[in-house]
């Protein structure tokens, strides 16, 4: 597959970022007292919130400092067992080879969809799921045979240390073949970025990702909407989660509750996940 985007990506929060106001003092009162780092890595979704959490958490309790980094849930897995980082966070369930290996403990704390997206302005509205399989896997090469104008599709997927790719893999996908020849991205973002470039491209996102820069397919009839994935006709889901290796410090303990908290409830809801109660 060829290479597109960048690598995994680092995100360092700065102490001077102002808080963005979704946090209120009660729930950031469970840091009194503490101090240290708390340093994140995995999942590209769960940035957003992580980011918020760091911001509200930092600002409110200087000698605290969180990083947080993308690279994907096989990079979380990995640097959280190898005990790189205090959390690594997943688009999918840990494997019980993981669990066995690294001793690792998982905290799920949102449900997101995953969507096939295309350009905005490709005038394709829905596809069946027998479709998308034959797009992906190469067997399907032009727009027009699934209803669309007459253009090469450009196809685009994740690596595969990505949980969105092996959630879409699995539920979408059935397993099947990926085409050798698609374009190769290493984040959500980068996903975007992508496929709003290239009016013939087409790719996969987690649902609280879509926006105004692609456009989410409507798959067997069913638009791919958080609601959807929340009442099950939406068949493309996923939840979200952190994980630790072993029980948690009190600090990645206070972090972790805080995103279990409804303050982090509102920062998941913010950035279009939806809570798991």
């Amino acid at each position: 597959m060829k290479s597109f985007g960048v690598s995994c990506f680092t995100i360092l929060v700065m102490l001077s970022v102002v808080c963005s106001g979704n946090a209120t003092a009660a729930s950031l009162d469970s840091f009194a007292g503490l101090e240290g780092t708390i340093a994140i890595a995995g999942g590209t979704a769960h940035i957003p919130v992580m980011n918020d959490a760091a911001k509200a958490i930092m600002t409110s309790h200087p000698k605290i400092r969180i990083t947080v980094e993308g690279g994907g849930s096989g990079i979380g897995v990995q640097k959280v067992g190898e005990g790189l980082v205090d959390i690594g966070n997943t688009g999918r369930p840990l494997s019980e080879a993981e669990i066995t290996k690294y001793g690792l403990k998982s905290y799920p704390f949102a449900l997101d969809g995953v969507a096939v997206v295309v350009h905005p302005e490709n005038p394709l509205s829905g596809l069946s799921s027998q479709q998308a399989r034959d797009i992906f896997a190469g067997t399907v090469l032009n727009w027009k045979e699934v209803g669309g104008k007459d253009a090469a599709i450009h196809l685009f997927t994740r690596d595969e240390a990505s949980g969105t790719r092996e959630v879409f893999w699995e539920k979408l996908l059935n397993k099947g073949a990926i085409a050798t020849a698609a374009n190769v991205v290493a984040s959500n973002g980068a996903m975007k970025v992508a496929i709003s470039q290239d009016k013939d491209a087409i790719g996969y996102t987690g649902i609280g990702h879509v926006d105004q820069s692609v456009k989410a397919v409507v798959l067997n009839g069913v638009a791919a909407s958080q609601e959807n994935a929340l009442n099950g006709s939406y068949p493309v889901v996923r939840k979200l989660y952190m994980n630790t290796k072993g029980e948690p410090s009190k600090l990645v303990k206070a972090f972790i509750d805080f995103i279990l908290s409804p303050d982090g409830t509102a920062l998941c809801q913010k950035h279009g996940y939806l809570p798991l109660k």
